[in-house]
């Protein structure tokens, strides 16, 4: 299981892909993902639970969830979308899972859904994203997330979510869930791949790319607002990770 990272921390992350015959192995991210099926048979597995979908047939995976796909002869859409988008059903269910993750789309749906891009207008996705989750809410039912080390991963992402931004450190996240300092560093790392402190820096240097791309503040700001405390960490960590300097990458990504 690996921790897709290029997701992460971006409000108004979405990206959709179409694919032939694809299997992608069990990964966990921060978003909501669509997956409708158009041709053939794929296993979706979430969590425990298998999903074999047909033709018309789709799951939503909700943030945080293990997830894998399964497939010699399909044809599907997947989309990939931050929380932010479809907030109110974001909040709704922030503590709460699916006990079914799959649904059908009706025709109308269909062509919606089809028709999503990334430059698509942000009133456009944000409601053919509603109409599905609304259309997913009608034919589900929910349970309460548990609270034991099941879920200790979600906790984690919850506190970088709702704290990237200011003191985000390991001490504080051990302090507020009642776990050892230790053993949190070593349950992230073998849970995600790297550390807790990788894990925040690409989140705010993730975020920063946003600010930068589609606000009018400056690389100070943006920087601040991501959570680095001086412009010249900012400077000397969005280098090193992306290869150019932040207003290299704003004159780059700005039209």
């Amino acid at each position: 299981m690996f921790y897709q990272l290029e997701h992460i921390g971006v409000p108004e992350y979405l990206k959709v892909e179409k694919n032939i015959n694809f299997s992608f192995p069990p990964h966990i991210h921060q978003c909501f993902e669509i997956i409708l099926l158009r041709k053939g048979t794929m296993t979706v597995t979430i969590a425990d639970k298998k999903y074999t979908l047909k033709e018309k047939e789709a799951v939503i995976v909700f943030p945080n969830q293990i997830h894998s796909l399964d497939s010699l002869e399909s044809e599907h859409t997947l989309c990939i979308f931050a929380p932010e988008i479809v907030k109110l059903f974001s909040v709704k269910y922030a503590e709460k899972l699916p006990d079914n993750n799959m649904f059908c789309f009706n025709d109308t749906l269909m062509g919606l859904f089809e028709g999503l891009t990334e430059n698509t207008s942000k009133m456009f996705k944000k409601g053919v994203l509603y109409l599905i989750c609304d259309e997913f809410d009608k034919h589900t039912t929910y349970r309460t997330k548990e609270s034991d080390k099941k879920y200790l991963l979600h906790s984690i992402f919850v506190f970088v979510d709702r704290n990237f931004n200011k003191n985000c450190s390991l001490s504080v996240l051990a302090g507020q869930l009642g776990y050892n300092y230790s053993y949190l560093s070593r349950y992230f790392r073998k849970i995600v791949g790297i550390s807790f402190n990788a894990y925040v820096k690409n989140y705010r240097l993730n975020h920063a790319c946003y600010l930068l791309k589609n606000t009018k503040s400056s690389v100070t700001q943006c920087a601040l607002d991501s959570g680095f405390e001086t412009i010249r960490s900012f400077n000397r960590d969005f280098k090193q990770y992306f290869a150019v300097t932040p207003n290299e990458y704003r004159s780059m990504t700005v039209t």
